[in-house]
Parts: structure tokens; sequence; C-alpha cells
């Protein structure tokens, strides 16, 4: 199933294809989802590695990666082709240290920022074509998200364990280092093993 544009295969280099990967986060996604409406959570697929974006308590980065529709905690879906894409792994991976300065772990918000934003933002830099308007339905129509959506998963968070790099690229902690300083002092306690595995990804 392809979505917006009509993906297609770059002619002289090598491309490689971007996937949204898409998983359920409640069980009455088995009826919403016939309706055009539902509760997903997603990540994008390019180059063997899926990442996504989750909340967690601290100014470092949401983002995260893992094996691809192997996402903790969710039931996988399916998974749509957006496009093709020219960069190199390690140009995904200076764009998601670039996407990492909007989407840190504490700025996460169902309604208003969340892993389907992300992915949104990811596929159009990759691709230049959107996710299904259907991924984040309930998201563009917030008021009645607190009728649908139940409440523990207003502040939707990830945990991955061990499919998570506990890494950050070199450029990431420099960054998340500055920002840190600003925000928090140096009195301030660091993450813990699991909120930094859920924020801490993009290894060099």
């Amino acid at each position: 199933m392809l979505c917006g544009k009509t993906p297609v295969k770059g002619g002289g280099g090598s491309t490689a294809a971007v996937y949204l990967n898409v998983y359920d986060l409640t069980a009455i996604n088995g009826y919403a989802y016939w309706l055009g409406l539902g509760v997903y959570h997603s990540g994008v697929e390019v180059h063997g590695v899926e990442y996504a974006f989750g909340a967690h308590e601290y100014p470092s980065t949401g983002i995260f990666e893992g094996e691809p529709r192997q996402c903790e905690g969710f039931t996988f879906r399916k998974s749509i082709l957006i496009g093709w894409t020219d960069m190199s792994p390690t140009q995904v991976k200076v764009l998601m240290e670039q996407l990492a300065e909007k989407y840190r772990g504490n700025a996460y918000n169902l309604i208003s920022k969340n892993c389907n934003h992300f992915c949104n933002d990811a596929c159009i830099k990759l691709t230049t074509n959107p996710i299904p308007n259907w991924i984040n339905r309930l998201a563009r129509i917030g008021f009645l998200c607190k009728c649908i959506i139940p409440v523990n998963l207003n502040s939707t968070k990830v945990g991955h364990n061990n499919k998570v790099q506990d890494n950050v690229g070199e450029g990431v902690k420099k960054k998340l280092k500055s920002s840190s300083n600003s925000s928090s002092s140096s009195s301030s306690p660091p993450p813990t093993v699991a909120a930094a595995s859920r924020s801490s990804l993009l290894a060099s």
C-alpha cells in the first residue's frame, strides 16, 4: 500500500525503501481501524533500522532505534511503503540527530507531538511523502481523544530493554549535554537506566 505521491525508485544511485511500521496501542483498534480511526504507534524503517519517538521525563532525545516491526509492548499491525530515499545510513543518522532537537522525551504529547508526528516529519524529509492521514487522525481531532483514548495512554511511554541501543552518538551527546546544562542544574540526578534505554539511540 502506497500513500501520498506514488514512490518512484531512484534511477542512478543506490536508494533504500522507507517503510512506516504501524502498531496497535489498544484493542479498540480491532474495530476502529475499519472506521479509519484507532490509536497507533508508528516507526520509520530504513536501511534495516526502525526509528521511533517515545516519552520520558528528561530533556534529551526521545527518538530511539530498534529492530523493524518488533517494537516491544505494542502489537504490529502493518508495514506501509512510503517511498525511497537516496540517504545513506550515515546521513539518516544525521537526520535523526537533527530531529532529536525537536523530539525530546519530555516534550512528548499524545495530541500535539507524538510518535506519528515524528514519523511524518521523518518520512517527508526522507522521501517527500507524508504518512497516511488515518495513522494520526485522532490526534487531529483531539477533543474526541479524551473520550476514545484510554487514560493510561495519554502519556504513552515506550520501553525497549535490549531492543534499543544504549549509546548515543557523539554529536548527540554534545548537543544533549549543552541543552541539559542550560535547562537543568549540574546537581540534577542522572537518568535512570530505564529512561536512558528509552531515550538513547543513534549509535555512531
